[in-house]
């Protein structure tokens, strides 16, 4: 799995053909229909729904093998050609008849093969009866076939056929014995009444084996396998199948059309090891389905032309009344619509069966017909009781009365949020935010409506601040509108994480805010985060104090917002008072809108676990956090607390899988900047690990976002690894100044908790540069703001500090043993990785010491745990140490390839590259599909790709596929 988006253009040849999903039974069937004697299996189903595919999986089935097959289709001609389809099929079948030995019948032939007419027999006397002599003509034809020795004759599309060749079918069914199978498919709906197909599929002659199959939609699980087979076996998200078997309703046809679309514009993505799309939204309609959808709706009559037209502009199921008042006149056309297939009655509702079918007509209706339909639509819903809010503002909208679907838009949106709709609620409520009408005084009221647990997407939120500014810009507000529309705002930067921007526009809004509303006591619990980076600790406190002050008249509702927030905050300056606040959130939310302020609770106090380094219960807050937003659906906090768990994960050590994961999250577009970040950081610490020179290119990229995004708490981290490589490098300047800041923020805030991992790199930088005296306070300092604190994670960090100040002899005592406190101190966390570092710099220290046995015993170790984490870079640093003091360094159990790819590996990609899929590599190798996944993850993982296009195209490059 890698977090990348399909190619754009032609990127359609790089998919699979889709495999044959959901259709065992009927291929069982089909096959033990046809394993024995002749037989006749009629195989139906609406249009793209694989009845064309059965057929093709039966021919090159080992039952067909040994039968001679002759298909036939029957094209959509106005005017069919008489016998066209047996024609057709038998000039395919041979080139010429000289070698048949036909007897006398054979020149019955001449007229329909004349280009054979040397090589058949003269032409018969013509019969007095037209009967007579379309008989002798079948006869001809039969034994044409029988010559040719055709077991299996299939008829493709037969609700296309000409009368003759429909009538030289029911001559073969009635031969006795049986001598030639027959396979005829076709779509019940699109059959003419009194056609003679109907004779055949109602009447078997008797002693003939016969099997009918109605070949039905995939359900939804199919329609991911489905998918899935499309590329390259990979997992396809549940949401996306649902997605697309709501809008295909499961036919094979519309969904691979669908997909190849969505491919060939980039608007697939891989996320979490699954294909999503980038939006779940509406997909377009593909040329194939529309055209096929607009050549039946061509046949018809104009009036059931209009018919089709009326319900396409209504769109959900409408009675017959409503749908006449759409064509202001008589249903003339609804028999043949209701005929055609197109359209279906269920209940005496009308509506089209495929919801593509239903966009396609719509699209293909003209503008001025569509608006004046939904004009006429509006009208005749809107005296309904209740009257159906949604469809209203759906019609009024497309006729153009803005006024009417502001109105009715509104309404739907807080009809959606009643229940627990947020999805719908909040495309209403945007779409009602972004339009140029939008009256100022009506913004701020809209934007408290939406439920921002549940939107995404960087677009829509930049849509939001233009209209906000927009609202201020036209200076028609009271000063307190003004103010609250400008809070909104703040507020929606913030969420965008654009902090600095979001405090300055709160700031502006606050002192026009009566001091006990709402409004006012969020902006001071929103300026007490510590997003200023100038401002100190206790400037948070205080507006974190009127928060409190001003929450108590607050509803209980908004009160539980107002905490959540305050103890975030407070948990993210490093206040234990923080984890007494968590405490008092609920954990049995009793509404949705409870559950949303619990919810970001959890996922926040998660996080500052995280931050803290108390990595058991910021898993717990992560686990709950996690099972509410799935119940609940807040789509945006999933993705944070996503984002949250791989920074976890990566600190604990469970590194497997954890660069597929961050390169998912880097790539999903409906995280917000900073939330990307977090894993981009993930994804370059992991290969600083791993010895990528990139890697502190891509630290530079994080520290340089962070500072333009204003997250001071996370510009830490990204510091002190950059530090640590460029001291690697004997870069002690370059070292230094990029600690500059950082530490000074830190210092300046009064905010240690930062500093973890800051402190010990800043300190090594110190020391490196010979100002030792420097680096003796910072720890100093570090430690007189540790003392209070259950702060694992920085005591750790302090640990590691005053060990590198003890191997400078800045400070009294062993080094050895200082790396050793260190170095169990993180591993309390657990944070395996930084407890190696640890105990490599102890063994620098007992070889120093002369100490060279317990020293060597101990690399060992340490390499060996190296080795496990997949840490390279500092395993090889282990490896050439205990090289230069002759020790043996061997690998344990399977032997393992570094960078370069294994023999099962490279067998995988040497395949990969000449388009084979998944699972055919699999059937190659006589492996397994999952473990061809793995090995192809690895293989990316070693040549720092990210696509299977790039694995193959690195391949390619570097020599190893030729």
């Amino acid at each position: 799995m890698a977090g990348t988006a399909t190619s754009g253009a032609g990127a359609s040849r790089l998919m699979s053909m889709p495999a044959l999903v959901g259709r065992d039974s009927e291929l069982a069937a089909f096959q033990q229909a046809l394993a024995g004697g002749p037989a006749i299996v009629l195989v139906e189903g609406e249009a793209g729904v694989g009845k064309s595919r059965l057929l093709r999986e039966f021919l090159s089935s080992r039952v067909a093998r040994d039968k001679r097959s002759l298909v036939a289709s029957c094209p959509p001609f106005r005017e069919p050609c008489t016998l066209g389809p047996i024609v057709d099929a038998i000039r395919q079948a041979t080139g010429q008849v000289a070698g048949l030995r036909l007897s006398a019948l054979g020149g019955a032939l001449r007229p329909l093969f004349p280009e054979w007419a040397d090589e058949l027999p003269r032409v018969p006397d013509p019969p007095e009866d037209a009967r007579a002599a379309r008989h002798l003509l079948f006869r001809a034809l039969a034994e044409v076939l029988d010559r040719l020795q055709v077991s299996v004759l299939a008829m493709e599309d037969l609700h296309w056929a000409d009368e003759a060749t429909l009538e030289f079918l029911l001559f073969l069914a009635a031969r006795h014995p049986l001598r030639t199978s027959l396979v005829v498919t076709y779509r019940p709906n699109d059959v003419p009444q009194g056609s003679l197909l109907l004779r055949l599929s109602s009447r078997l002659p008797t002693g003939t084996t016969g099997l009918r199959l109605a070949v039905e939609p995939l359900d939804v699980a199919h329609t991911g396998d489905l998918v899935s087979s499309m590329l390259a076996d990979e997992p396809v998200s549940p949401a996306f199948a649902t997605l697309l078997h709501r809008h295909t309703d499961g036919i094979p046809l519309a969904i691979e059309e669908s997909v190849r679309l969505l491919y060939d514009r980039a608007d697939l993505i891989r996320r979490n090891g699954q294909w999503a799309r980038r939006r779940l939204t509406e997909i377009d309609v593909p040329p194939t389905v529309r055209d096929a959808v607009l050549e039946r709706v061509a046949r018809l009559d104009p009036p059931a032309r209009a018919v089709l037209q009326a319900a396409a502009v209504l769109s959900a199921p409408a009675d017959e009344a409503t749908l006449g008042a759409l064509l202001d006149g008589p249903l003339d056309g609804l028999a043949e619509a209701l005929a055609c297939g197109l359209l279906r009655e269920d209940g005496g509702l009308l509506s089209f069966r495929h919801v593509l079918a239903c966009r396609a007509v719509y699209e293909a209706t003209p503008a001025p017909e569509r608006r004046a339909m939904h004009l006429r639509a509006g009208d005749a819903l809107a005296g309904r009781t209740p009257p159906p809010v949604s469809q209203l503002a759906r019609h009024f909208r497309e006729a153009g009365d803005v006024a009417a679907w502001r109105r009715y838009a509104e309404r739907a949106a807080d009809l959606a949020l009643a229940a627990a709709d947020e999805a719908g609620a909040t495309s209403l409520l945007y779409d009602l935010l972004t339009h140029p009408e939008l009256p100022a005084s009506d913004a701020a009221r809209l934007v408290v409506k939406i439920p921002f647990s549940s939107f995404t997407g960087d677009d829509r939120f930049k849509g939001l601040v233009r209209s906000l500014r927009a609202a201020l810009d036209s200076d028609t507000m009271s000063p307190v509108e003004g103010a609250e529309t400008r809070y909104q705002l703040g507020r929606v930067l913030t969420i965008m994480e654009e902090y600095e921007a979001g405090q300055a526009e709160m700031k502006k809004a606050v002192v026009h805010l009566p001091p006990g509303s709402l409004s006012a006591a969020r902006i001071m619990v929103t300026l007490g985060w510590p997003r200023e980076p100038s401002a100190p600790v206790s400037a948070h406190l205080r507006w974190l104090r009127r928060a409190a002050e001003a929450a108590e008249s607050l509803p209980p509702i908004e009160r539980l917002g107002v905490l959540v927030e305050r103890a975030s905050a407070l948990l993210l300056l490093g206040e234990e008072e923080g984890w007494a606040e968590a405490s008092r959130i609920p954990g049995d939310p009793a509404c949705a809108d409870e559950a949303r302020h619990v919810d970001k609770g959890y996922m926040n106090f998660g996080d500052a676990a995280v931050r803290w380094g108390r990595y058991a219960e910021a898993a717990r807050h992560l686990a709950a956090a996690a099972r509410m937003a799935e119940r609940y659906q807040f789509l945006r906090h999933r993705g944070i607390i996503d984002a949250t768990r791989v920074h976890l994960d990566w600190f604990r050590g469970e590194w497997q899988g954890l660069a597929e994961r961050t390169a998912a999250l880097a790539d999903n577009d409906e995280l917000q900047p900073v939330t990307k970040l977090e894993a981009v950081l993930v994804a370059a610490l992991l290969r600083a690990a791993a010895g990528d020179p990139e890697a502190g290119e891509r630290l530079e990229h994080v520290l340089a976002q962070t500072h333009r995004r204003g997250a001071a708490e996370l510009v830490a981290e990204p510091a002190a690894a950059l530090c640590e490589l460029l001291l690697a490098r004997g870069s002690v300047e370059e070292a230094l100044r990029v600690t500059d800041e950082p530490i000074r923020q830190v210092a300046d805030k009064g905010i240690w908790l930062w500093a973890a991992d800051l402190a010990p790199a800043r300190t090594r930088a110190l020391v490196a540069a010979g100002r030792l005296d420097e680096a003796a306070d910072l720890v100093s300092a570090f430690a007189d703001w540790v003392r209070d604190r259950d702060a694992p994670a920085c005591w750790a960090g302090l640990e590691l500090s005053r060990a590198i100040l003890a191997e400078a002899g800045v400070i009294r005592g062993d080094a050895a043993n200082a790396y050793a406190r260190a170095a169990d101190a993180w591993q309390r966390l657990p944070r395996p990785y930084d407890a190696l570092l640890a105990q490599e710099r102890q063994v620098a220290c007992l070889l120093a010491a002369g100490e060279t046995e317990a020293a060597l015993s101990l690399a060992r170790l340490v390499l060996q745990g190296l080795t496990g984490l997949g840490a390279r870079r500092a395993a090889e640093r282990l490896a050439s140490l205990l090289r230069d003091h002759k020790v043996e360094v061997r690998g344990r159990g399977r032997r393992g390839y570094g960078d370069q790819l294994s023999p099962r590996e490279l067998e995988v990609v040497r395949l990969l590259a000449t388009g084979r899929t998944n699972r055919e590599i699999a059937v190659v190798l006589s492996r397994s599909p999952k473990t061809v996944a793995s090995q192809i993850n690895s293989a990316m993982r070693k040549l720092g790709v990210n696509s299977r296009t790039a694995l193959a195209v690195s391949a390619l490059e570097s020599g190893l596929v030729t």
